[in-house]
C-alpha cells in the first residue's frame, strides 16, 4: 500500500498576522487597567518616555484613575485609543 505524499505550503506572514490578531484579543479581553510598569512593557518604551510622551497629556490625565498618593491605574482600550491619537499626531 503506497504512502500518499502531502505538501503544505505556509505563509509565515499571514501566521504571524493571526497569531498577533489571537494575542490582541486576548489582551482585550483579560486587560481591564494597566499599570505603568504593564504600559511600558506592552508597548516596548521606557516609563520616562511614557510619562514624557503620554502620560502628561489631558486626555490621558481624564483616564488616569488614582487615590490618594496611591498607584496610578488608566483603563486599558480608553487610553490605548488616546495613545493611537497622539502618536498620529507626531
Amino acid at each position: 500500500m503506497p504512502i500518499a505524499k502531502i505538501n503544505v505550503d505556509v505563509d509565515q506572514t499571514e501566521i504571524k498576522n493571526q497569531i498577533n490578531e489571537k494575542i490582541e484579543h486576548t489582551l482585550n479581553e483579560v486587560l481591564f487597567t494597566w499599570d505603568i510598569e504593564q504600559m511600558s512593557k506592552r508597548t516596548c518604551m521606557s516609563k520616562s518616555f511614557l510619562e514624557n510622551e503620554f502620560l502628561g497629556d489631558s486626555r490621558m490625565k481624564l483616564l488616569e484613575r488614582r487615590k490618594e498618593k496611591g498607584k496610578r491605574f488608566w483603563f486599558y482600550e480608553d487610553s490605548k485609543l488616546v495613545m493611537k491619537q497622539i502618536m498620529d499626531e507626531w
